[in-house]
């Protein structure tokens, strides 16, 4: 028969017990918390930095805009990204040449990337796990986006550069037909443009995003650098999607010497 002794006693150690778990979940918060994750730290960045090279259309390289694949090529990833640049590992640092994303990717970069490896290469959630609830929202999360990716080639400013990559500055290519610029942003593009009256030739690859994350971005860019205030939903995203593009061929990624 139990005494009080005992009784109390056991309330005591389901008490520990129920402390114990209690901490064992605030820890993994806070793991999750400190340490970069994949969807909401590494992905954006990868699409960024990487997504003309590692992308799903290439043949000869991994997808790292796909998990699985970027966690089996974690430890080659920060070799590559981290390791080389720094000169301690014998093979080219990524991104390689003199490409655009080379020019721009900064040491934070790498050293998120190298900590995302370091700390258990983590899934996570995105930045943005529920859809933007307003057109103020949507700017908000849109601004990371093109931070972090179409800053690479477009310049912060959306500048552009002469020659290369159109400015998207006070565009009379984006802002003349909103529908147009959908289909970019799901197809990529190829071929010669002429946008504020000046020639550019060069390929943009279509980007794996969700129909909330281009309404998301093309919402910030007419929104910013002097552009027409337009608002994109994910609605007219999504009715965009499964249209076949008729005027221009998907991009294809070149090859390259990552292995």
């Amino acid at each position: 028969m139990l005494n009080h002794k005992s009784f109390n006693l056991g309330l005591a150690l389901l008490a520990l017990g129920g402390l114990a778990l209690a901490e064992n979940q605030l820890s993994a918060q806070t793991t999750a918390t400190n340490f970069p994750t994949y969807l909401r730290d590494v992905k954006p960045l990868f699409l960024g930095k990487c997504s003309r090279c590692h992308n799903n259309d290439s043949a000869f390289l991994p997808n790292w805009s796909d998990y699985a694949s970027a966690y089996q090529n974690r430890l080659e990833i920060k070799r590559r990204v981290w390791d080389a640049w720094k000169g301690n590992y014998y093979k080219e640092s990524m991104p390689a040449g003199n490409c655009p994303e080379c020019q721009t990717i900064t040491e934070a970069d790498r050293a998120l990337i190298r900590d995302w490896v370091d700390s258990g290469a983590m899934l996570g959630q995105p930045a943005n796990a529920t859809p933007a609830k307003s057109k103020t929202e949507r700017i908000e999360f849109g601004k990371g986006l093109f931070t972090t990716m179409c800053a690479t080639c477009h310049q912060p400013a959306g500048q552009g550069v002469a020659g290369k990559y159109p400015p998207l500055a006070n565009s009379d290519f984006l802002n003349a037909d909103k529908s147009q610029a959908i289909r970019v942003l799901l197809h990529g593009r190829q071929g010669e443009i002429v946008v504020n009256g000046a020639k550019y030739n060069n390929n943009m690859p279509s980007f794996p995003l969700s129909d909330e994350d281009i309404a998301n971005a093309l919402t910030y860019t007419y929104n910013s650098f002097g552009n027409s205030g337009k608002e994109v939903t994910a609605e007219e995203v999504k009715a965009l999607r499964a249209e076949k593009f008729q005027s221009e061929t998907p991009v294809k990624s070149a090859p390259s010497q990552f292995e």
